[in-house]
């Protein structure tokens, strides 16, 4: 097996099992935190403190692994997503959970944003929509399986199982990239002059302005369809199991399609594509309110998931193609910072609409936001084009 292929393989399955042991633990988040005393406010607070700190650090991590390599971060990332898995069990309060949260999101910031990274340091040019869309089944992969696998664990052994098992996974990816990754040379993960461009040459790069506004849009447009389904799904008398179902199709879809979306990215026009994937998803979330049973909230639900899936790789490639010119550890950590932050920012938005007008109302906001920023990406990538990629960014430090 050839350097790359394994650099792949290691990372495609340690990013699997990362995801896997995350997703296993994060439907059932919710009851421990509760057998914990915490109220409406303070499950909010919980679940948004790994957010807070992953979307925090993400570009300031990002940027030091295009300076000082990508294993060493994603080794000390994965180690301490073991520890914290434990730290849970011992979590005896809804301050030493929120500060588990927040520990676990710093983590989290270590692992994926430097695993895609390196994954995009090693993708051909013209083969960025590929390379991108084959990795990110590990995460979807991941996500998609982890709730029903924590669903058993917690019925077969209770609740502390899940733990255990999110940092056996963890321990496992761990060993895992210490012993197979190699490191990335200085040379291959870095731009001119074997250093970073300045922060502020992120938003200098056209396409780079482009990427940053619709990711940002995009998240809040999408952000709160896993909080917000489990509660439109008893108004239209769906069971709990079948909003499970629901939720776990659209994930599955998105990893199903990665693959020939990923190659149609890279000989099509991947901006094109990513306003046909983001109109599909904001036209289908608009309307979830109009489903009045199981089998059409499947229907609107895989509509979005196809729709994310045809604009998620050729979004990925053109942050890759950022990267050559700013760094692929800072390019990759301003896109995940801002998908994190408009996946802070959805809920509370939902929240309120959902309080002063109603439940149907959270979805068609959601559409009419994905149109927006729809919309103005193209505007943007229209004038980046005209303006040529890259022109107006200042030079390394």
């Amino acid at each position: 097996m050839n350097t790359v292929k394994r650099i792949y393989n290691v990372l495609f399955i340690s990013v699997f099992a990362t995801m896997l042991g995350l997703g296993v633990v994060s439907p059932l988040l919710p009851i421990y935190a509760e057998k914990l005393g915490a109220t409406g406010i303070w499950l909010g607070i919980i679940f948004s403190a790994f957010a807070l700190s992953r979307s925090v650090f993400m570009p300031i991590i990002g940027r030091i692994s295009d300076r000082r390599g990508r294993k060493r971060i994603i080794l000390i990332g994965m180690f301490a997503y073991a520890v914290m898995s434990l730290a849970y069990v011992i979590a005896d309060s809804v301050y030493s959970l929120t500060a588990v949260r927040f520990a676990h999101g710093i983590a989290s910031a270590m692992v994926v944003p430097i695993a895609m990274a390196y994954i995009a340091d090693l993708s051909e040019k013209g083969r960025e929509g590929s390379h991108m869309g084959n990795f990110s089944i590990s995460m979807f992969l991941g996500m998609g399986a982890g709730p029903l696998l924590g669903g058993f664990l917690n019925d077969a052994f209770g609740l502390d199982s899940v733990f255990y098992v999110m940092a056996a996974l963890s321990a496992f990816a761990t060993l895992l990239v210490g012993i197979s990754l190699p490191e990335a040379k200085p040379g291959s993960f870095t731009v001119t002059d074997g250093r970073p461009v300045p922060m502020s040459s992120v938003l200098a790069l056209p396409s780079m302005r482009g990427i940053i506004v619709f990711t940002f849009i995009s998240a809040l447009g999408r952000g709160g369809m896993m909080v917000f389904i489990p509660v439109f799904g008893p108004s239209i008398a769906i069971s709990a199991s079948e909003v499970g179902i629901v939720l776990s199709v659209n994930t599955f879809l998105m990893a199903l399609l990665q693959v020939p979306m990923g190659r149609i990215t890279d000989t099509g026009n991947k901006v094109a594509l990513i306003v046909a994937g983001s109109t599909i998803t904001a036209i289908a979330l608009a309307a979830i309110p109009f489903s009045g049973s199981f089998w059409p909230l499947l229907a609107a639900t895989s509509m979005i998931g196809v729709g994310s899936a045809v604009q998620q790789p050729a979004i990925m490639a053109l942050t890759v193609d950022a990267g050559r010119t700013i760094g692929m550890g800072t390019s990759m950590g301003a896109y995940n910072t801002v998908f994190g932050i408009g996946m802070i920012i959805a809920p509370l938005i939902g929240g309120i609409f959902m309080d002063f007008v109603d439940i149907d109302a959270v979805f068609y906001v959601a559409g009419a936001i994905s149109l927006l920023g729809t919309g103005i990406f193209a505007v943007l990538m229209r004038r980046s084009a005209r303006q040529g990629a890259g022109r107006d960014v200042p030079g390394p430090e």
